[in-house]
C-alpha cells in the first residue's frame, strides 16, 4: 500500500542537510539527462487553473506534483512518486510543506555551491514561507553569525525573527528597511511578492551571494536586469523553465541569456560559477520541476 504523507510527518522526518543534498543530486541528474523534467503544464478551470510539474528518474520512479492558483488559504498540494518497474503509487504527500522545503533546499544547494565558504551574515528581503524555508536550508550549510529580516509588516517580521531564534537558535532581528537588512550581508534573499524591485546592485558588497525567489517577468520583477546584467555569475536551477516564463523572464533579451549558468553543470563541473572571492553571484530560482517527487522519493526511501 502506498505511505501516505501529510504536513507532520514530513516536518518530523526531513532534515534540513538532507534535502539540500538531495537536491545536488536532483540538479545534477537533470544536468546529465537522468531526471527527465518537462516544464510546468497549466490547465485554466475557470476563476483559476491546475498546474502539473512532473518529473522521471531513470528506471527508479516517476511522479508528479500537482496545484491550483485559486489562492485559497490551505493553499494544498499533492506529490505522487510511482514505482517505475511496476508502475504502482509508491508515495503520495498531502500538504503545504513539502513543495515550499524543496525549493528553500533547492536555495540551499545553490547558496552552499555559490556563495564564499565564510559567509556569515544573511539579509533576508521578504518573510513568508519562502523566506522561511531559505532560512530553513541555508541555515544547514552555512554557521550563519547573523540574520536581518525586512517586510512591509514589521508585526509580521518580528514574529519571522522570534520564530527563527526559537526554532533556529539564530541571531535574528528586523530591520527598518531592505536596505538596512542588505548592508554588509554576504548572502542576501529576495522572497517577497513585489512587482518592482526590492534590493539594488549599489548596495551589495562584493563577493555577495543574492537568491531571487520572488516574480522575475519583464514588466513584474522583484530583482531588475540591471542588478542581473551586473553580477558576476547568474546560476539557475533550470534553464529551460528560466526561458520559457510567458510574459519573458528578466534574463530574456540580455547579456545573460547567452551566459546563463545551471547549477546542475556547476555542481558536475562542466560550468565555473564562482571563480574568485569578490565576485557577484546570483542565483535565479525558478523551481526545477520533478524535485518535488524526487524528494518524496528520497523521504520515503524509494531513491
Amino acid at each position: 500500500m502506498a505511505e501516505l504523507l501529510n504536513d507532520t510527518a514530513v516536518l518530523a522526518t526531513l532534515r534540513a542537510r538532507d534535502a539540500v543534498q538531495w537536491m545536488k543530486e536532483a540538479t545534477v541528474a537533470a544536468h546529465r539527462g537522468h531526471l527527465h523534467a518537462p516544464a510546468r503544464v497549466r490547465a485554466d478551470i475557470g476563476a483559476g487553473s491546475l498546474v502539473v510539474t512532473a518529473g522521471h528518474l531513470d528506471d527508479r520512479w516517476y511522479g508528479y506534483r500537482a496545484y491550483d492558483t485559486f489562492g485559497l488559504v490551505a493553499g494544498e498540494q499533492v506529490v505522487v512518486v510511482h514505482d517505475a518497474e511496476l508502475g504502482r503509487v509508491h508515495a503520495m504527500s498531502v500538504g503545504s510543506e513539502l513543495g515550499p522545503r524543496r525549493t528553500g533546499a533547492i536555495g540551499g544547494a545553490a547558496a552552499d555551491t555559490l556563495a564564499t565558504p565564510e559567509a556569515s551574515r544573511l539579509g533576508l528581503v521578504g518573510a513568508g514561507t519562502q523566506a522561511w524555508t531559505q532560512l530553513w536550508a541555508i541555515d544547514a550549510v552555512r554557521e550563519l553569525e547573523a540574520v536581518r529580516v525586512f517586510t512591509r509588516d514589521p508585526a509580521h517580521a518580528e514574529g519571522f525573527a522570534r520564530r527563527a531564534r526559537e526554532q533556529l537558535g539564530l541571531d535574528c532581528t528586523v530591520s527598518r528597511s531592505a536596505r538596512d537588512a542588505v548592508d554588509g550581508a554576504d548572502l542576501v534573499v529576495c522572497a517577497t511578492t513585489s512587482e518592482n524591485p526590492v534590493i539594488a546592485y549599489d548596495w551589495l558588497a562584493p563577493g555577495t551571494y543574492v537568491a531571487t525567489l520572488g516574480p522575475k517577468q519583464q514588466g513584474r520583477h522583484e530583482v531588475d536586469a540591471e542588478l542581473l546584467e551586473a553580477a558576476d555569475v547568474v546560476v539557475t536551477d533550470s534553464r529551460a523553465q528560466a526561458l520559457g516564463y510567458d510574459p519573458p523572464s528578466t534574463i530574456v533579451g540580455t547579456r545573460i541569456e547567452d551566459h546563463l549558468q545551471e547549477l546542475g553543470a556547476v555542481l558536475d563541473g562542466a560550468a565555473t560559477g564562482r571563480t574568485s572571492h569578490d565576485q557577484t553571484c546570483v542565483f535565479y530560482s525558478v523551481g526545477l520541476a520533478g524535485t518535488e517527487p524526487y524528494l518524496l522519493a528520497k523521504l520515503t526511501g524509494l531513491g
